[in-house]
């Protein structure tokens, strides 16, 4: 071999160890960017879409106190009116009592919907300001005692739960509910991994392969970290928005939807978080 010849050889093999640098993960990084990029626009197109459906939803309820306050104002004319013809012995004892009942169940109507209101300011408050309280009250990190069992997944849930201030302990949880800690799990519904993002949820997080550990996790952590922001750090809706999807939380009010499979799913994650936290 002349010295020409193994100049070129050396410049070829440098070439090669660039280009293998270049794709290392199994994509170069302007794809990587790219889908950043993406990612970044579809998490923002999510919190534009919450902030727009809460206010629909918050002028739906102002309408509807102005009815119930039209109602309250007739019923309790009504009513009074009741009294003084119960006085005068005109009018029963059970007539009465459906009068002061009709009443009773207006004012409660009323009460109702305003906790419904502030519930809907504060989900509204909590997704225009980012810096808003996330965990339900509970410190990060509050239960320790835990393990997947695999220390590549419990060291990858530590690291994203930190990451996007999200409690390991309640990231665990979740994905024992939804996987059983399996990174091939598919659902009939089409989730899959760990976490069991669906296509959509991926793309929003920018997970290319939802049945790699890391990926998945990642893109798990970040949604429960959005929706636990959105919904003012309520743990109970964020798990509900996990599992059903925030469009169904907003369309209940702001409350766990009436699905069997979800109230189960709160219930069954709640209780243990709670446990141990």
């Amino acid at each position: 071999m002349n010295k020409r010849t193994a100049v070129v050889i050396f410049a070829v093999l440098v070439m090669a160890g660039s280009t293998r640098a270049g794709v290392k993960g199994g994509r170069p990084a302007s794809k990587r960017a790219s889908s950043e990029v993406q990612g970044t626009a579809a998490r923002d197109q999510f919190k534009q879409d919450f902030i727009k459906a809460n206010k629909e939803y918050q002028s739906s309820l102002q309408a509807l106190a102005k009815s119930y306050a039209d109602q309250l104002s007739t019923i309790t004319e009504r009513n009074a009116s009741m009294k003084e013809l119960f006085s005068k012995g005109l009018i029963s004892r059970v007539e009465m009592d459906r009068s002061d009942a009709a009443a009773a169940e207006a004012r409660a109507r009323i009460d109702g919907l305003q906790k419904e209101m502030k519930s809907a300011d504060s989900a509204l408050t909590a997704a225009l300001n980012p810096g808003a309280t996330l965990g339900d009250g509970n410190p990060i990190g509050s239960s320790t005692d835990w393990t997947t069992g695999n220390k590549k997944i419990d060291g990858l849930i530590r690291l994203y739960g930190g990451r996007y201030r999200v409690d390991p302990y309640l990231i665990y949880l979740v994905m024992h509910q939804e996987s059983g800690f399996s990174s091939s799990a598919v659902s009939p519904k089409g989730a899959q991994g760990l976490m069991q993002l669906m296509p959509a949820t991926a793309a929003r997080y920018g997970v290319t392969n939802r049945l790699d550990a890391a990926q998945s996790i990642m893109g798990g952590a970040h949604y429960l970290s959005d929706l636990l922001q959105l919904f003012n750090g309520n743990v109970g809706l964020a798990l509900a928005g996990y599992n059903a999807g925030e469009g169904a939380v907003i369309k209940y009010g702001n409350r766990v939807p009436p699905y069997q499979e979800t109230r189960y799913y709160v219930r069954n994650i709640s209780a243990r978080y709670k446990g141990k936290s």
